[in-house]
């Protein structure tokens, strides 16, 4: 039996601020996201409307705006007895997302080499030290967020707003799965060497370089992801 989702931390308040800026429908869609997407509400949690509301001390009505939002999205889907659940990943989905990644984050590291600014590479330098200093003191969760740092950094290099809003595009989906594979303590530091050699070919304006060690990087992940995922569900039929 499915349990109602806890919202104790979802942050809406004070409303009349968030009025000022946006629609508190609007606000109630982020703040759910956010949960959705940093794994505050598990797939086998139920979102009722008129439970949200309450919780939040608001009418219905914004709260039906965002979970109808977030079903449009692909995040939530509706259960036949009424109320959503957040929609699983699928190992399609796995496959599908990191095959995407490595093509468009490839290019963006390609075109890192040859645009950047030597004086920007000392952003990329910070934050691969940060990620060793916090896998040193064994701070799991913080990695996540330091590499998703790290990463938006080096898309910035590429000087590409289309393939930056366009990787963008995928972010919610990413962060899922960061999430999955940086929990492993090997994982973790294999990445952290991969985010050095691509800084290395990227100071030397190694453009094919650069590439091939980015998409490594990214299926490399792929392969960590899908191993957990078949852990999790061996009754599930690969595709």
């Amino acid at each position: 039996m499915r349990k109602k989702a806890e919202l104790n931390d979802l942050d809406v308040g004070p409303l009349q601020a968030f009025q000022e800026r946006k629609s508190l429908g609007e606000h109630v869609f982020e703040s759910l996201k956010h949960s959705i997407v940093m794994g505050k509400i598990s797939s086998d949690e139920w979102l009722v409307e008129s439970h949200i509301a309450e919780t939040l001390g608001i009418s219905r009505t914004p709260v039906r705006e965002a979970i109808h939002k977030l079903e449009r999205e692909g995040l939530i889907e509706r259960q036949p007895r009424g109320g959503f659940t957040v929609l699983g990943l699928t190992r399609n989905d796995i496959e599908e997302t990191f095959g995407i990644r490595s093509v468009l984050e490839g290019y963006a590291a390609r075109l890192a080499a040859v645009k950047h600014n030597k004086e920007e590479l000392e952003a990329l330098e910070k934050k691969i030290e940060e990620f060793q200093n916090a896998l040193d003191r064994k701070r799991m969760n913080l990695l996540p967020a330091i590499n998703t740092e790290f990463h938006d950094l080096l898309y910035s290099l590429s000087k590409s707003s289309k393939l930056i809003s366009i990787i963008n595009g995928l972010r919610d989906q990413i962060y899922r799965f960061r999430k999955m594979n940086l929990k492993e303590e090997k994982f973790a530091a294999t990445s952290n060497q991969d985010h050095i050699q691509m800084l290395q070919s990227i100071r030397k304006r190694n453009a094919e370089g650069a590439e091939r060690l980015a998409r490594e990087h990214i299926l490399r992940g792929r392969e960590i992801v899908l191993k957990e995922f078949d852990r999790q569900r061996p009754d599930q039929t690969k595709e």
